[in-house]
């Protein structure tokens, strides 16, 4: 079944005016058609990187002050005021590069012992 419709469109990636055969046609070729998609790709991942980079900046504003005065920190603590992972203090831990205390299950961190990591 072919048509013999010719119905003048206008693409929508570079604007060329064409014939089109169907009524669903948006694009004068393939070639536009694809390099439209690959825009709208690129499009989406900028605006989620964009997304990323605007929520750690967000995390990073709410730093907790009250970090700065206690005597003694849990991983958790240490990480944020280190700006580093859990896993690398935990890491910093195993090493014996910080030395930590036990009460129960909890570990607990001296601000000492991390004032002392940079002398």
């Amino acid at each position: 079944m072919s048509s013999n419709l010719s119905i003048k469109k206008k693409c929508e990636f570079c604007g060329v005016e064409f014939d089109a055969k169907t009524l669903y046609t948006r694009y004068c070729s393939h070639t536009c058609n694809r390099k439209h998609y690959k825009k709208l790709q690129r499009d989406e991942k900028i605006q989620s990187f964009q997304e990323v980079q605007n929520q750690s900046e967000q995390e990073l504003q709410t730093f907790d002050p009250s970090l700065q005065q206690k005597e003694f920190l849990s991983v958790g603590e240490v990480a944020t005021l280190l700006g580093a992972s859990r896993r690398t203090i935990q890491r910093m831990i195993s090493k014996g590069t910080l030395k930590i205390g036990k009460i129960g299950r909890r570990t607990i961190v001296k601000r000492k012992e991390i004032d002392n990591l940079f002398n």
